[in-house]
């Protein structure tokens, strides 16, 4: 049987409409940002056929409301299979920290990658809206299986200082640290890839 892998991206959180709409009006657009392929595009073929790789598509990543996330989460979860592997982005990353902290899964996971996760918003230039963590995680740690938790030293958008929080919250995770991988913006994750097929 195909192990199944699920990916949420992040996206851009804002504490309020007008600050979102201000976001819009100052947006500068670089056109080669819609030409890379990103590590995601080739992690299905990266994995092989054992692997069934699902990308969820969450609601209106550009202005992102955990609520919103949430709702589709939960009628997406019962349809997923036993020993699913998690993957979360940036702000995929914190959503399934507060998902998992906050709600039972209803299916066994047999491992969570938290990429680049911010963990509150210290240090941070962007909002991260309503998708601010509980006190703790201790929810997450019992039935989050094995726990991954990747951050580069050199991101410019989650702080290092974020993976620190991290690791005090959850001492049993596994750390992968990097020094110079960035936001995880590339185009493979060989590093991902490796863990994953190790499980």
């Amino acid at each position: 049987m195909k192990k199944q892998v699920v990916l949420i991206h992040g996206g851009t959180a804002f504490g309020s409409y007008k600050k979102y709409l201000s976001f819009l009006k100052n947006l500068k657009i670089d056109l080669d940002r819609y030409r890379k392929a990103k590590w995601s595009s080739s992690l299905q073929k990266d994995l092989g056929g054992n692997f069934d790789v699902l990308f969820l598509r969450m609601p209106n990543p550009m202005n992102a409301n955990y609520v919103e996330w949430e709702i589709l989460f939960k009628k997406i979860a019962p349809l997923l299979k036993n020993n699913i592997i998690l993957i979360g982005h940036s702000l995929g990353g914190i959503f399934l920290a507060k998902y998992l902290s906050k709600n039972k899964f209803p299916k066994k996971i047999s491992a969570i990658f938290l990429l680049a996760a911010p963990y509150n918003t210290d240090e941070m230039k962007e909002s991260l809206g309503n998708f601010m963590l509980p006190k703790n995680l201790n929810k997450l740690a019992k039935q989050g299986g094995k726990i991954f938790i990747y951050h580069s030293k050199d991101d410019t958008i989650v702080p290092y200082a974020h993976l620190e929080k991290y690791k005090k919250a959850l001492p049993k995770a596994i750390l992968r640290i990097f020094k110079n991988k960035g936001h995880f913006n590339q185009d493979k994750f060989p590093e991902l890839v490796k863990n994953i097929l190790a499980l």
